[in-house]
């Protein structure tokens, strides 16, 4: 499948609008743990997902690192894109979680083009609406759920990302996503396996009841 399949508004562009679109893609395969975009590298493009995982969060001037969202096959990356959004003042990290292949259209492109078609511009603005939803969503998370709450949200949302209750992932990158500390997130699991949602190894994490995970999360 190829680039035209993927971008949702591609036949509600003109063919010169779409020639300059595919004239200009850079098409990318990633590798898994790669930074591809911060607040250093300045106007990185827009991303466009073919195939695998990216995350994107913030990070503190302590060091502590807290996911905004992640994105999968077929999604936009805007805040990669920062020139196009001049009112963000916060810089966003993208790295990928898995080996991604990937389209990077250049931010003078798409701009131009946005400047040119109303519903380019309507669908970006739609775009940034949703990532914003998204980190309002978040903040609502951190301001009113407990931390047990959230970890366990967090372990039923990998389980199902992976499509299994056996998770290969660490204490530190959970702590990384939520925003907390990888001693605090071994306190947690080792409460959540005296209670038996969950049983611990090395670099693993099985969930063993999922009800019981789900019910603490909703609470």
């Amino acid at each position: 499948m190829e680039f035209q399949e993927y971008f949702p508004i591609w036949d509600k562009l003109n063919t010169a609008q779409q020639n300059k679109l595919l004239g200009n893609l850079i098409a990318k395969t990633v590798r898994k743990g790669t930074v591809i975009h911060n607040g250093s590298m300045g106007c990185t493009g827009l991303l466009l997902v073919k195939t695998g995982q990216l995350r994107a969060y913030i990070l503190s001037d302590e060091g502590r690192e807290i996911t905004l969202y992640r994105l999968f096959d077929r999604d936009i990356c805007l805040f990669s894109a920062s020139c196009i959004l001049r009112s963000i003042q916060f810089d966003v990290t993208i790295e990928t979680e898995k080996d991604t292949e990937l389209w990077v259209i250049p931010s003078e492109v798409y701009q131009s083009i946005m400047a040119e078609s109303a519903l380019l511009a309507n669908y970006t603005n739609e775009l940034m609406a949703s990532r914003f939803s998204d980190v309002m969503w978040l903040m609502e998370q951190i301001m009113w759920k407990s931390l047990d709450r959230r970890v366990a949200a967090f372990l039923l949302e990998e389980a199902s990302i992976e499509s299994t209750n056996r998770l290969k992932i660490t204490h530190e990158i959970i702590a990384n996503h939520l925003g907390s500390h990888r001693e605090v997130i071994t306190r947690m699991l080792r409460y959540f396996q005296n209670e038996g949602m969950v049983r611990l190894s090395r670099g693993t994490i099985e969930i063993t009841d999922a009800d019981r995970l789900a019910e603490l999360s909703e609470m």
